[in-house]
């Protein structure tokens, strides 16, 4: 592989990538990468993956359903950990009282 045709493949796709971070769609590759993961990067990673030919940029809906989901589920595991917290907390008082009793 030349270098500086890769670096140059790089260069020309990043300046089309508008925003500091994409969603990008893997492709199966034959070292084993899966299809169709998505993932949130960066512009210069997004680049070099799509250079690599191991991606390939989500469309905008792909992305917007990938950052929701995404939100959600960041969402649901913080209600989760306050509950284990509220739970953890009732527990200790209750065992305070035993204790005193």
């Amino acid at each position: 592989m030349d270098l500086r045709i890769y670096y140059q493949k790089i260069r020309k796709i990043e300046p089309g990538i508008t925003e500091p971070f994409v969603v990008v769609v893997s492709r199966e590759t034959p070292d084993g990468g899966k299809p169709g993961v998505k993932a949130d990067v960066s512009r210069s990673v997004a680049a070099r993956l799509v250079a690599e030919e191991k991606a390939e940029l989500a469309t905008p809906e792909e992305a917007a359903q990938f950052r929701a989901d995404t939100e959600s589920a960041w969402k649901a595991s913080q209600q989760e950990a306050a509950l284990s917290e509220a739970e953890l907390r009732e527990l200790r008082s209750s065992l305070k009282v035993r204790r005193r009793a």
